[in-house]
């Protein structure tokens, strides 16, 4: 084999591989679980709860990484296989902190009409992004998109002004404003918006259904269609949308589910 072919074929066992990722198991709401699949001569297709996974090389067989959303009940799951056997594996119990906030301005935990309008066109808008899944995308390994403390961890019961709201589906690393935020991985921009609650944001697509988010913006330096490598700038820190001081607001979405940031950060799993 001439040496330019025999370093093709390396790097296409690489790319259907894909690089090793620093990523934690934690089968409980809010986290992934790695479901082998058994072998087969291409990689098959899977779903959980009518949504594809990614699935990837584990050894010699296949393995789905299957994000489980926080309203996950405890108990047996399943995932499907297309003309396989499906698997199943079963979620555990896990209790997250309460988490008390107090906004000034009340129409930022309870909107009015008018404003419920566009909430509504903007959860239209993320619902989309979130849902978006490409198959010939690489696999990432995530670094932290932003220097800085974790002010509020994933997972958290909210409690806004008294009265009880979704739980906290991100992480929040607290930094100054106009501090640069940059892709934890290589992807995709597939969307960018001003949103009620969110603020100003930015959806990075990583491949096989693996999505992040990145709000509360100051500024966007990025636009739609985008490809974006590890430590490019994304935009830099702010305060807009419902916060009560400057942070980036970082989720990672899997299947459509919003799981814990820190299963992917090397320096967490390790």
């Amino acid at each position: 084999m001439r040496p330019t072919a025999w370093i093709s074929s390396l790097l296409a066992l690489a790319l259907l591989a894909g690089p090793a990722i620093a990523l934690e198991e934690s089968r409980v709401p809010g986290g992934v679980a790695l479901v082998d699949l058994g072998e087969a001569d291409t990689r098959p297709e899977a779903t959980y709860r009518d949504r594809s996974v990614w699935v990837r090389r584990n050894g010699e067989g296949w393995q789905a990484v299957v994000g489980i959303p926080l309203e996950a009940e405890t108990g047996e799951h399943r995932v499907r296989v297309d003309g396989g056997e499906d698997r199943t594996f079963r979620v555990a119990a896990k209790e997250y902190p309460v988490q008390r906030l107090e906004f000034d301005d009340d129409e930022m935990v309870s909107p009015n009409a008018e404003q419920m309008k566009r909430i509504r066109r903007d959860h239209r808008e993320i619902k989309g992004a979130y849902r978006h899944f490409s198959e010939q995308s690489p696999v990432p390994e995530f670094r932290p998109p932003v220097e800085g403390e974790r002010s509020s961890s994933f997972g958290l019961k909210r409690i806004l002004n008294g009265e009880p709201r979704s739980p906290h589906s991100g992480m929040d690393i607290a930094a100054a404003t106009g501090t640069s935020v940059v892709a934890p991985a290589a992807g995709e921009v597939i969307e960018t918006g001003d949103y009620y609650f969110n603020g100003r944001t930015v959806f990075v697509d990583h491949g096989r259904g693996v999505v992040t988010l990145y709000c509360h913006l100051d500024s966007i330096d990025v636009e739609p269609g985008d490809r974006v490598a590890t430590g490019d700038r994304l935009g830099t820190v702010g305060e807009t949308g419902r916060v009560t001081d400057a942070h980036l607001h970082w989720s990672v979405s899997l299947n459509d589910a919003r799981v814990d940031p820190a299963l992917f950060l090397a320096d967490e799993a390790e």
